[in-house]
């Protein structure tokens, strides 16, 4: 039975100016449904940072029939550095209290590479109930660095010409079940629950038809899906984990589409009310409200009710807590690998003196920013020409110029596509491009966050068939492998097959190698030498101190 949390005004206290002022922040940059510009396609690459009343009788509302969706086009999205300053595109909530990034993606798998399941919440409701402001406050008052908010207005159905007709004459049931791709909404829904990345189609309701271009979004800690049908659909429903809904008075509702539908979307008085008395109304007695049943909690007066929203809040935060969502801690906090026996699937570069030479400058703390450069590089040239020895290659005979055949070889795919870790990593993409003739280079941005030590991803552009190549991953050092495994749960995200993955790195240390191999047991690693420990800046030692810094002259003036 749900609980309905009704007619409590919340408590005077001397936080209730900061609510206020809390109230006027402007949350259309991260919402789904939103009119920002997501930016464009960009040749082969997309980029992207990132839910029991009795009602009278009324005649059933008409269907609106069916049509089948066409494919939407994926597109441009670009996500933002904590440190940039303020856009129009930023993807972040900014209140008196806290700033919520929903750009800058923390892990969202465990130690061994396994999804950590999100946390689902549905938020159903009237036209104009307040959905969209329930899930705002939810997501203020949350504090977690990354949710996703879907909306079911992006799901609405293309109209052929005949319902294009009917919607100018305000006859067509934009609030009946028939009116929304359930198929897509669905499948949306289930590869955000996975983590993967989902193109979100946009839907004008000006012109009402999809725009060209689309959103896109991944999974997250948190995954708010809002609309007037949320729990209309059995697969749906029970895809949440937690059911909300808003119950507001028909006449405010009235009041705010009125006001929405006149000012927003290009209506008149006359269309509006035709429109909701002869098919948003009785929609909602025949279809919504009896979807209260399905409701663990309900909501009177939407986001007003401070009350209900703080106990929304507290029971997601128990539940987050219950599934935990760290990563690099629990990999430093693991068992020594001293005297394990190391993975079938590391590479190990033949210990040579000319191996040793190179790193002995590279280690060297006094070796000067452009000794560092030159030495690192042609470690670097050494390890991408050991990476590709090691592809697999076919019989190939030619002819040569004094008329004699020879057997040789050639390698067996030329689909190969780098993929660096930024920033150490895009150091080693020059090598691997003079090595490999016309190669396609990726980018993945993965940084650590200075409060809580994880890594989190903020950007990636990458080739849309990466399905379908090997992929070289490059990042110059690995330590506890936090920032390795989260560009290989992206890769595996974009469909990309582990066996394909291939980790390329200067220096490894011997707990990083064993967590990538244990979590990812298909992916193969290349190193030139391996370290037995990291401290607990997570430092690999002896290892060659921080390599972006050195190699990009970043270096701190002082020693902290």
């Amino acid at each position: 039975m749900a609980a309905k949390i009704n007619n409590i005004d919340p408590p005077s206290s001397a936080s209730s100016d900061s609510d206020v002022a809390e109230s006027h922040v402007d949350f259309s940059e991260v919402f789904p449904d939103g009119d920002g510009d997501d930016g464009e396609r960009s040749g082969d690459f997309y980029n992207t940072p990132a839910s029991p009343i009795t009602v009278p009788y009324c005649p059933r509302p008409p269907s609106t029939g069916s049509q089948k969706s066409p494919r939407s086009r994926r597109q441009r999205t670009t996500s933002i550095n904590q440190s940039s300053k303020k856009t129009s595109a930023e993807s972040m909530i900014r209140t008196p209290h806290r700033t919520i990034y929903t750009a800058g993606r923390p892990p969202w798998y465990n130690m061994a590479g396994q999804q950590v399941e999100p946390f689902v919440i549905g938020i159903c409701g009237g036209s104009a109930s307040g959905k969209t402001t329930v899930a705002a406050k939810i997501i203020e008052d949350l504090a977690v660095p990354w949710v996703t908010l879907l909306s079911m207005d992006s799901f609405y159905k293309v109209l052929n010409e005949k319902q294009h007709e009917m919607s100018a004459r305000n006859e067509y049931n934009f609030d009946h079940p028939d009116a929304f791709d359930f198929e897509l909404l669905i499948e949306t829904l289930e590869r955000l629950k996975e983590g993967k990345k989902v193109e979100v189609p946009i839907y004008n309701f000006v012109t009402h038809s999809r725009e060209t271009r689309t959103k896109t979004m991944y999974g997250a800690n948190v995954i708010i899906f809002e609309g007037i049908l949320t729990f209309y659909n059995q697969k749906v429903c029970e895809m949440l984990d937690m059911k909300i809904f808003v119950d507001t008075d028909a006449d405010v509702r009235l009041a705010r589409r009125l006001k929405r539908d006149i000012s927003q979307r290009g209506r008149d008085l006359e269309g509006v009310l035709k429109q909701y008395t002869g098919m948003v109304q009785p929609s909602f007695n025949h279809y919504i409200a009896p979807l209260m049943v399905h409701a663990d909690i309900i909501v009177p007066r939407g986001g007003e009710n401070e009350v209900a929203i703080q106990l929304i809040v507290q029971h997601v935060h128990a539940q987050l807590q219950l599934r935990g969502f760290k990563l690099r801690e629990e990999l430093a906090q693991t068992q020594t690998y001293a005297g394990q026996k190391r993975p079938d699937t590391v590479r190990l570069l033949p210990s040579t003196p000319q191996i040793q030479g190179l790193h002995t400058f590279i280690r060297n703390k006094d070796t000067p920013r452009d000794e560092f450069i030159f030495y690192s590089k042609r470690l670097i040239r050494l390890v991408i020409e050991y990476t590709l020895s090691l592809m697999n290659f076919v019989e190939k005979v030619v002819e040569t110029p004094q008329g004699v055949f020879y057997k040789g070889k050639r390698m067996g795919t030329n689909k190969i596509c780098g993929v660096s870790i930024l920033r150490a990593g895009e150091t080693m993409e020059q090598a691997f491009s003079d090595v490999c003739k016309d190669i396609r280079i990726g980018k993945i941005l993965i940084q650590t966050n200075f409060h809580t030590g994880e890594p989190e991803l903020f950007y990636l552009r990458l080739p849309k068939d990466i399905k379908d190549y090997k992929v070289i991953l490059m990042d110059a050092t690995v330590a506890t492998g936090a920032a390795a495994m989260m560009a290989i749960r992206v890769l595996l995200d974009h469909d990309v097959s582990e066996s394909n993955i291939l980790i390329v790195s200067l220096l490894m240390a011997e707990s990083g190698v064993q967590s990538i191999a244990y979590a990812f047991p298909k992916v193969q690693m290349v190193t030139s030498a391996i370290d037995p420990e990291i401290n607990e800046k997570f430092y690999v030692l002896p290892g060659m101190g921080n390599f972006g810094d050195r190699y990009f002259g970043t270096e701190p003036s002082e020693e902290l």
